[in-house]
């Protein structure tokens, strides 16, 4: 496992180091995470970390009420797309992308639901401990959660993507949402649910 940790941080770095003086033509192909109707009328992409607590209030105190009332009910296209601004936020996003698309946003919703517990569990060693523990509850043993973390082809591929977006959206703070092409400021629920109304013509 201490291998594992220095081959995660040795490879992050190297990644960053990279891809900051190297410019990018292609988004490279990642799997976009999306909930609802892919033929809604409206679409939302938020951006953010896994490590970011305002993310993780926006997924505790507007995103259940917006997931009930606008995507259940076929009125928006959801897109979650990871920010990397630091190493523990990519090993979340890994292991949560690890579980599939089908299982991606139940672990999500426990990794922002935990986020004070294995974000400050301590050293590398201990927080992939406690990120080990929400994959598992999605079914991930440890080989395959192992395996996610070592796969530099993945990783080179997320972060490519992800500087990719940040460049198109110019993304300089989370949560940020896209919506219909707009950018957005992260807003309460009931600001967000008038904007989306307006569109909506209701």
């Amino acid at each position: 496992m201490k291998f594992l940790m220095t081959l995660l941080s040795t490879v992050w770095i190297a990644m960053m180091g990279t891809l900051a003086v190297q410019a990018e033509t292609d988004k490279p192909a990642v799997t976009e995470m999306i909930l609802g109707d892919v033929n809604a009328p409206i679409e939302i992409i938020e951006y953010a970390s896994m490590t970011c607590p305002h993310c993780a209030n926006f997924h505790s105190d507007v995103y259940p009420q917006l997931k009930e009332n606008y995507i259940e009910t076929g009125k928006v296209k959801f897109v979650f797309r990871e920010v990397y601004f630091d190493k523990y936020g990519m090993w979340a996003s890994m292991i949560a992308r690890c579980a599939g698309p089908d299982r991606f946003f139940g672990v999500i919703d426990q990794m922002f639901e935990k986020q004070k517990t294995w974000s400050r569990a301590g050293n590398d060693l201990a927080i992939v401990t406690e990120l080990s523990k929400i994959g598992k509850l999605a079914g991930l043993g440890d080989d395959q959660i192992n395996a996610c973390l070592q796969d530099a082809d993945n990783l080179r591929n997320l972060v490519g993507w992800y500087k990719a977006n940040m460049e198109e959206h110019k993304i300089s703070g989370t949560p940020s949402f896209v919506i219909d092409g707009e950018m957005v400021s992260n807003r309460s629920y009931d600001e967000l649910s008038a904007l989306l109304d307006e569109k909506l013509g209701s």
